[in-house]
């Protein structure tokens, strides 16, 4: 199975080195010196990582055969993709992988039907549900305690308690509001 671990961003420097998006909860495992990447696209890599550190909060690495800043950039928004064991699961208990997610009912902590899970978007903020609704639209939800209530793989369902608006078709607006001000 394949898991997207990171997304390369600018290059920083003049040595082959790049800023990168964690995506994983174990980068000192899937980002370590001598990981072997996948790419998305395929056609980038695969890449070996030679170097890694912490600079400014950020992560950057260097990759085998990347030795300057104009190879560096060209990598820009490539998806670093490790090969995971199917069976091996989060360490914690409230963390997830894509594959555990997708396909999962979404209803209502009241039992409503809201959709099916088609896709994670992955956000520097927050992760997003992307939910195909029986209808075939489509509904972000974001995948927030707050908002997503219980993760159900044995019911092959996610609970959620939207708040006004986010998943209503027709959302009322208030028209005791006056926005002339």
């Amino acid at each position: 199975m394949q898991l997207v671990v990171a997304r390369i961003g600018r290059a920083h420097g003049i040595k082959g080195e790049v800023t990168v998006e964690v995506r994983t909860d174990e980068p000192e495992l899937r980002l370590a010196p001598g990981a072997v990447l996948l790419t998305d696209p395929a056609s980038a890599g695969p890449l070996t990582i030679e170097t890694g550190k912490v600079h400014s909060g950020r992560l950057l690495l260097r990759f085998e055969g990347i030795k300057d800043r104009n190879a560096a950039e060209a990598l820009r928004n490539t998806l670093l993709i490790a090969e995971v064991d199917p069976d091996e699961l989060p360490e914690e208990e409230d963390e997830y992988y894509d594959h555990q997610l997708i396909d999962l009912d979404v209803v209502t902590a009241d039992g409503v039907e809201v959709g099916r899970i088609t896709e994670i978007s992955h956000l520097p903020s927050q992760d997003l549900f992307i939910v195909e609704r029986p209808d075939g639209s489509e509904v972000m939800i974001p995948f927030v305690e707050e908002i997503v209530t219980e993760i159900d793989l044995t019911e092959q369902k996610a609970v959620i308690t939207p708040p006004p608006g986010l998943i209503d078709d027709n959302a009322e607006i208030d028209s005791t509001r006056d926005d002339s001000a």
